[in-house]
């Protein structure tokens, strides 16, 4: 069959396959809404599933209004760049390439869809870390800037054709541009918001915060867990070739064995640290496993990939108390999880793709840290000044659902 003849096929196959790993990454909102409202207080259910459904569509419109042209629209090599144009617009392309030379192509909407499921993920790890005493109006204004601005930069650096990318920079789903960025992005943010009341005892005491519902915790790292199919493998960005079906299947395997070596190694670390089976570090051992190998999922064999989420899995929780021993009050660990793994997945990524230079890792972490910290900084300082971070002492003790909902989320449990 002449091989012409087969390019409608694979645009379509191409395409569905794209749209599907993105409806995955887009159920992945859902994960993130479940692990987090099971891990805060029961007083504060409501506004951080308020939280995570509104970003979510606050992600897709700036992102559609300026985030993919500015993510997209620059010249290669570049630091800054361009406003292109909309998704939309009648000038754009219809279709992208997808691959080399000669390569079979998607629909650019699929592509577009793809891309902006995962800047509502980049932003929903800085929910869970603010949770319990910022503002729901204060959180949602850097929503705005983080997606429509300071996530489209550092991911043009590295995926968009920037300055990185150009360097060799290897960040095959996104340990650095979604999940670095998200973690920097919240420590900011909780470094000008301090930590919740009662969190930190003057005598140096750490007081313990547990979650009100772990059941529902465990379901949304079973549903993060499923989504990071798509995630991962989606970002091979098509699989209609022989070859591209293998390294699909590989990534998916490699994504599995590093959620479980990380689930495994937390739990062993839990049970010499505190002589117990510590749930919430074993979902958070879970997802660091599966953080760290999103950095390059297709070339490590799968002893490897497990290796790198067992030592994902170690590091978060040693970074979890370490950050508690800081004081940076981080309610569900979500700047462990998704910062520490996410560094380690990058440098860890040399070790089994020889394209890839530990100093140009070192690079792009240095970079995309050095931009989010310092632009998130400064868009939390101005929004501080302009509105606050916190909602008051009393409001914080009654629960942000009432100050700031209206409602509860377990009336039944606290009101006769």
């Amino acid at each position: 069959m002449d091989s012409t003849a087969l390019i409608p096929l694979q645009y379509a196959l191409d395409t569905f396959y794209f749209l599907i790993c993105g409806a995955l990454v887009m159920w992945m909102a859902a994960g993130f809404a479940m692990l987090e409202s099971g891990l805060v207080r029961a007083k504060n259910t409501t506004e951080i599933l308020t939280k995570n459904i509104v970003l979510y569509g606050l992600a897709c419109v700036m992102y559609m209004l300026c985030g993919y042209a500015l993510m997209y629209g620059g010249d290669a090599g570049g630091v800054l760049p361009n406003l292109g144009a909309l998704i939309g617009d009648e000038h754009a392309a219809e279709v992208v390439a997808a691959g080399g030379e000669g390569a079979p192509y998607y629909s650019k909407r699929a592509d577009f869809f793809f891309q902006v499921v995962f800047t509502a993920t980049c932003m929903s790890i800085v929910s869970g870390a603010v949770a319990e005493r910022m503002k729901l109006w204060a959180f949602l204004a850097f929503a705005v800037v983080m997606c429509a601005v300071i996530y489209p930069v550092e991911g043009y650096w590295a995926w968009g054709g920037g300055f990185l990318k150009t360097a060799g920079f290897k960040d095959f789903a996104g340990s650095g541009v979604v999940h670095l960025a998200g973690a920097t992005a919240a420590l900011a943010g909780v470094i000008l918001l301090g930590a919740r009341k009662g969190k930190y005892a003057a005598n140096g005491q750490i007081n313990a915060f547990p979650g009100a519902n772990l059941p529902l915790a465990t379901l949304g790292c079973f549903i993060l867990w499923f989504g990071w199919f798509g995630f991962n493998g989606g970002s091979q960005l098509k699989m209609s070739t022989i070859s591209d079906a293998n390294a699909v299947a590989s990534v998916f395997v490699n994504t599995n064995l590093a959620a479980c070596g990380g689930l495994l190694a937390a739990l062993v670390v839990a049970r010499i640290l505190f002589g117990k089976a510590d749930l919430t570090m074993i979902l958070n051992g879970a997802l660091a496993g599966l953080v760290a190998i999103t950095a390059e999922p297709a070339t490590p064999t799968a002893v490897q990939a497990s290796l790198i989420g067992a030592v994902a899995g170690v590091l978060v929780v040693f970074c979890i108390l370490a950050l508690d021993k800081l004081h940076l009050d981080d309610p569900v660990g979500a700047i462990s999880v998704h910062g520490v793994s996410g560094i380690w997945g990058l440098l860890a990524v040399p070790l089994s793709n020889p394209a890839a230079s530990f100093g140009v890792q070192l690079l792009g972490v240095a970079s995309i840290f050095t931009w989010v910290f310092l632009a998130s900084l400064l868009v939390w300082g101005l929004i501080k000044l302009i509105m606050g971070l916190r909602v008051s002492e009393e409001d914080e003790y009654e629960g942000v659902d009432i100050a700031e909902c209206g409602m509860e989320a377990y009336p039944e449990f606290t009101r006769k």
